[in-house]
């Protein structure tokens, strides 16, 4: 091992230099961003720049028509995902945290992209039965409990050849704990363990900040 790798900062150092030659996140998402990490608790669970630059890129490329997000907390990703859709396509972002309303809607109004956007607040079990939709791509960041519940809710909602993808699917390292007993942690092993078995999808788990799982349905 060379003695950059062995450097304790070079983690930090090799993240600056990749969001330094992406594009960058753009004056509201940064705001955003910084509002995020004054005033809320979990400031974290917030997309970030990389994440959202990636999300972005994802319906540049896929240019669905129709996304389903499944955990809106701040709308950082919305905004990102909705950056990268074709006019006429729409996101249906469910949060089931209504204090959040007020912090997200600031931002959302801001965005050029808002019209692309429609929020639901709630359960997303019991939301996401009643819209009449077929998507092309989910992205589920929401209670880790559910994730597997999640998965089997929207997957007849997607469209052959759609991309369905789950955010922190490596919990932080604690997927590798022997005896975890926290139900977020097993909730994240239940659905690894479920969508490594799933023949009905090809399926990669990105080591991106905490594991990004992408979904390919056949």
């Amino acid at each position: 091992m060379s003695s950059v790798m062995q450097n304790p900062e070079f983690g930090a150092q090799l993240e600056a230099y990749v969001l330094a030659h992406s594009d960058e996140e753009g004056a509201l998402l940064a705001a955003l961003s910084r509002d995020a990490n004054v005033n809320l608790l979990r400031p974290r669970m917030l997309s970030g720049h990389l994440q959202g630059r990636i999300l972005k890129m994802f319906c540049r490329m896929l240019r669905p028509q129709r996304v389903l997000e499944i955990g809106t907390y701040t709308g950082y990703a919305t905004l990102c995902m909705a950056e990268g859709l074709d006019e006429g396509a729409r996101i249906d972002t469910i949060e089931i945290n209504d204090e959040m309303e007020d912090f997200m809607m600031k931002y959302i109004r801001q965005s050029p992209h808002r019209d692309k956007i429609r929020v639901h607040f709630g359960d997303a079990l019991a939301i996401v039965p009643t819209l009449d939709e077929t998507f092309d791509m989910v992205f589920i960041d929401a209670d880790k409990r559910y994730y597997t519940d999640y998965f089997d809710m929207v997957f007849p909602r997607v469209r052959q050849g759609g991309l369905i993808l789950a955010d922190n699917t490596l919990w932080d390292g604690h997927v590798l704990e022997n005896h975890p007993h926290d139900k977020q942690t097993l909730g994240i092993l239940e659905f690894n363990e479920r969508i490594k078995q799933d023949p009905r999808i090809e399926k990669v788990i990105l080591p991106l900040r905490d594991g990004l799982t992408m979904m390919w349905k056949k």
